[in-house]
């Protein structure tokens, strides 16, 4: 039996835990763990650790920074902060003008760039008395969950392209970091609202997404051996 990891690359409307089932059944291995969760509305890379072995050492993996490329859309708010949720225009005031290039940039580097406080969405998984956000907005649809802020850091954010209301980035960031609420964010700091669009994950620690296999067709001489990566 061959313990280790495997990288798939997760694509749109499956949950990590359905990736999860499904390379248990192509495997009919159960011992099977992931290196942080991705939304089911999120593509890219997913680190699996299969193997009894391997979950052992799966700990001392956790915690590692990622690289994401996000898509964003100004002008108009969420209320799961992306595609997912009720989206909502923002009127423009009078005399308003989309932002430029330079004070993107500068709303960037100033404001979403080091060390930054956060608060995730309503609609995530952090722990709220108890329960999963998600888990108490899906009961109550009207209740007023206040999630924890949370300091997290964000190593890189690069501009790829810019033409409003369409923005894409790269951000490296640390573990935790929640990319909707930086979309969310970068539309209230320039007063004109954002959510985001589309996500793709590219980079988690040492593993990158073009090394990843695609979820069809898995099989055990994909795995990467334990031995390479300890």
């Amino acid at each position: 039996m061959r313990h280790g990891v495997l990288l798939i690359d997760k694509p749109k409307s499956k949950t990590s835990h359905d990736i999860v089932q499904e390379v248990r059944n192509a495997l009919h291995e159960p011992k099977i763990g992931h290196l942080g969760t991705l939304d089911p509305a999120a593509t890219g890379l997913l680190v699996l650790f299969i193997g009894k072995k391997a979950l052992k050492v799966i700990e001392f993996f956790e915690g590692a920074d990622k690289e994401y490329e996000a898509a964003i859309t100004l002008g108009k708010v969420s209320s799961t902060y992306d595609r997912e949720g009720v989206i909502e225009d923002v009127p423009e005031k009078p005399g308003w003008s989309p932002p430029n290039e330079k004070q993107l940039l500068d709303v960037l580097k100033t404001s979403l760039t080091g060390k930054i406080t956060q608060r995730p969405p309503a609609h995530s998984a952090v722990h709220v008395h108890g329960k999963r956000a998600y888990e108490i907005i899906r009961k109550n649809p009207n209740a007023d969950v206040e999630v924890p802020e949370r300091e997290v850091e964000i190593n890189n954010m690069q501009l790829i392209s810019y033409g409003y209301p369409n923005v894409k980035l790269r951000i490296a960031c640390s573990s935790g970091t929640y990319i909707r609420s930086i979309a969310h964010d970068l539309g209230q700091l320039l007063r004109c609202g954002g959510y985001l669009e589309n996500l793709r994950r590219t980079r988690v620690g040492r593993w990158k997404l073009d090394d990843a296999h695609k979820l069809e067709g898995v099989a055990w001489g994909q795995v990467i051996p334990l031995k390479e990566i300890m």
